[in-house]
């Protein structure tokens, strides 16, 4: 057996949680593997909304394995927050959840870290989500983390030899803070983690394939996030790529099949950082409002713009995408006129492809396409959709080579339609 990978191809909150939840009844397992509770996965069904951060999406399918890998980072006080909320919902999670002994703890003073980083850097800022990241894989890349396995062994030596080292940082950064509540919160979510299953997880995937179980792994973040390959600098700390699925939960590069690459009908991005088809006018307005497009961890109001075929197009390639899928089709169901940046224009000269920095200077060059101007919110099959947005959905084939599998049309799991359906 292969693992499948699904992941993000613009600058994240592309709907990736709904997807996994649709795709997840046609596998056996589904692991995250990588980014932390800076990730928001939405999801909707059954009059409910849920909000995960560090759960995999596969976690509403009673009968499925789910696992958080390695190269995810988990704050125990957070995890303990979500997870509680779950199971009063009526999803139970600890016969269903394991948890990486080799994923790294996001400590109540990489969160303050966080926060006096952004502040040094005044203008420069990042627009990180405040969460302890970057601090977090800081540790990580230096080889000074404390891992969920350290909980058993040696723990109460590795935290404070950790902490102090942090507050020797603040202390010369002078910054002031508070660690009390973050503190104490976080050791009771690390009681709490003490009820669930660790794992070696790379022994349990490859075990897993081993015996013919499909495995779906769920990425976080998008592409464009990417610490190698996105916008850098104004990224996420973790490789949020295809690859980042073999680092992340210890599967070879010969295991990975189904490549799902998720994106929007437009673009949005939250935070700092370059992002060249945005648009500040009334189009850009009318697309947030009817997008609800605010971070479902952050409830930042998200920049929104014209679908960027030249990043899309860098993102299929970094991946290896074997099918695409398009969600918030309907959100541009009242445009008469749907633009998509099919080149970037650089101190005059037109290229097609994704340059080394895009931080300034970039025009976007537009193709043009009639709107489909029909409500797609109640359609339940591609026999239904009009004209225009089958052409639209043509042209985007076109562009990027890869053959768009599922559209979505508004955000519960029913309104998803398969495209190209065997007979």
């Amino acid at each position: 057996m292969k693992v499948d990978v699904l992941l993000g191809l613009q600058w994240g909150d592309e709907g990736k949680g709904k997807v996994v939840d649709v795709l997840t009844p046609k596998y056996d397992v589904v692991a995250r593997f990588q980014g932390g509770p800076n990730a928001g996965h939405t999801l909707e069904f059954e009059g409910q909304k849920y909000v995960l951060r560090s759960i995999p999406s596969g976690i509403f399918q009673g009968d499925k394995v789910n696992i958080i890998g390695n190269g995810v980072v988990l704050d125990p006080a957070l995890f303990k927050a979500e997870a509680e909320a779950l199971e009063a919902s009526g999803h139970p999670l600890k016969e269903r959840l394991h948890i990486s002994r080799k994923a790294h703890l996001i400590l109540p003073t990489h969160r303050i870290l966080d926060a006096a980083y952004e502040a040094a850097k005044g203008d420069a800022k990042v627009g990180t989500t405040g969460k302890g990241i970057g601090p977090t894989y800081t540790d990580k890349v230096s080889r000074n983390g404390v891992r969920v396995g350290d909980i058993l062994h040696n723990f109460d030596q590795k935290y404070g030899a950790a902490k102090a080292r942090h507050e020797q940082i603040l202390k010369s950064l002078n910054y002031e803070y508070d660690l009390t509540e973050l503190e104490k919160a976080w050791m009771e979510g690390i009681e709490y983690l003490k009820q669930f299953h660790f794992v070696d997880s790379e022994h349990e995937v490859n075990n897993y394939l081993k015996d013919g179980k499909s495995v779906l792994c769920e990425g976080a973040q998008g592409t464009m996030l990417d610490i190698d390959f996105g916008s850098y600098p104004f990224v996420t700390s973790s490789n949020t790529v295809c690859a980042g699925a073999c680092t992340g939960l210890g599967v070879a590069p010969n295991r990975i099949g189904e490549v799902f690459g998720i994106f929007k009908a437009y673009c949005t991005r939250v935070g700092a950082g370059p992002f060249p088809t945005e648009l500040f006018d009334e189009t850009g307005d009318n697309m947030c409002t009817l997008g609800h497009e605010f971070g479902s961890v952050t409830g930042r109001k998200r920049r929104c713009g014209w679908i960027d075929l030249v990043a899309l197009k860098y993102s299929v390639m970094i991946n290896g995408v074997t099918k695409l899928i398009m969600m918030k089709s309907d959100v541009l169901d009242t445009f008469d006129t749907i633009k998509a940046c099919v080149a970037y224009k650089i101190d005059g000269e037109e290229i097609d492809y994704f340059p080394y920095d895009i931080n300034e200077g970039v025009e976007p060059v537009y193709a043009e396409l009639p709107g489909w101007k029909t409500d797609m919110t109640k359609m339940q099959s591609e026999d239904e959709f009009p004209e225009e947005f089958n052409a639209y959905l043509t042209f985007l084939e076109e562009q990027l080579g890869v053959e768009i599998k599922i559209v979505s049309v508004g955000p519960d799991r029913a309104q998803t339609i398969e495209r190209y359906t065997e007979e």
